[in-house]
C-alpha cells in the first residue's frame, strides 16, 4: 500500500465522477488540517485542536480506518439580572464539529496506536508492523 492511503479523498464530493467537487468554506474553515509524516518505526499524525483538549475529541478505528471527530457546544447561557453583564450583540462561537477519517496502511499495527493532546495539537503516533524477515528455504536433492 502506498504512502498516499493516509490521506483522505480530496473529490469526496464528487457526485458522479464527471463533476468538479463543490467547495464548502464553512467546512473548509471548520476542518483541522492535518501533517503526516513517516519514518522507519512509525507514521505520526498531526492535527491543529486550538481549544481542545482530550475531552473534546473522539479517536475511533473500524477496520483500519482511523476516524477523528469533535462536537463542541458552548453550555446554554443562563439570564443574569446584572447589567454589567451586558448582551450578545454578535454570537458565532457557540458549536463546532467535525470529523475526518483517515484509512491506515496495511503496516501500522492498530493495537499500538497512541494519541496525546498539547499546545492545541492532538498527535497520533502509528507504529509499524515488525517486518517479518525473509527465510532461507533449505534445497535437498531427491
Amino acid at each position: 500500500m502506498n504512502e498516499l492511503a493516509l490521506f483522505n479523498s480530496l473529490f469526496d464530493d464528487m457526485d458522479d465522477g464527471l463533476s468538479f467537487p463543490t467547495f464548502n468554506f464553512r467546512k473548509a474553515f471548520q476542518t483541522p488540517r492535518v501533517d503526516v509524516k513517516e519514518n522507519e518505526k512509525s507514521y505520526v499524525l498531526e492535527m491543529d485542536m486550538p481549544g481542545k483538549t482530550e475531552k473534546d475529541v473522539n479517536i475511533e478505528l473500524n477496520n483500519n480506518v482511523l476516524t477523528i471527530s469533535s462536537v463542541k457546544e458552548d453550555k446554554k447561557e443562563e439570564k443574569s439580572s446584572k447589567k454589567e453583564d451586558g448582551k450578545w450583540l454578535i454570537k458565532e462561537r457557540s458549536y463546532s464539529s467535525f470529523s475526518r477519517s483517515f484509512t491506515l496502511p496495511d503496516d501500522v499495527d492498530s493495537d499500538k496506536l497512541a494519541a496525546s493532546v498539547k499546545n492545541g495539537i492532538l498527535t497520533i503516533t502509528m507504529p509499524r508492523k515488525e517486518i517479518a524477515a525473509a527465510k532461507h528455504i533449505a534445497i535437498t536433492a531427491a
